[in-house]
């Protein structure tokens, strides 16, 4: 069996409960917030969908974007957006970058990259890159 997606960290801001603790990324949907689809089983403290699907509801705590990754096979995927103004890249990517889960790091820095170069020519993108993870 795959280990667990967070694992043995007990710093990491991942519920004690969540799916995350227990079963690899791609076996479990994420949730923008509780709901009926997936209600709470007080059996065993876990909130599932109507076919079974381990459900976490706090995506920000495990740098996951919503989405129903076991239920519907989506793809992980998350999308840089860089803001209009270039003062605001740095802090933008910080934020980021940090709160992302780390298997979707290589991505968003690649994406980062390109997307620097083509919305602000004058940034270096190594560097820009470098203040933001710094």
């Amino acid at each position: 069996m795959a280990d667990a997606f967070v694992t043995g960290d007990v710093h990491h801001r991942a519920c004690g409960i969540c799916p995350s603790r227990r079963f690899p990324l791609g076996e479990f949907d994420v949730f923008e917030r509780p709901t009926k689809d997936c209600p709470f089983n007080p059996a065993d403290g876990h909130r599932y969908t109507a076919d079974g699907t381990p459900v976490c509801v706090h995506p920000a705590k495990i740098g996951l974007p919503a989405a129903r990754y076991k239920s519907e096979g989506s793809p992980l995927k998350v999308a840089v957006c860089l803001p209009a103004d270039a003062s605001d890249v740095v802090p933008y990517l910080h934020d980021l970058l940090y709160g992302v889960a780390p298997v979707l790091l290589h991505d968003l820095i690649g994406q980062a990259q390109v997307e620097i170069r083509q919305a602000f020519p004058d940034l270096d993108p190594i560097t820009t890159l470098r203040r933001a993870l710094s």
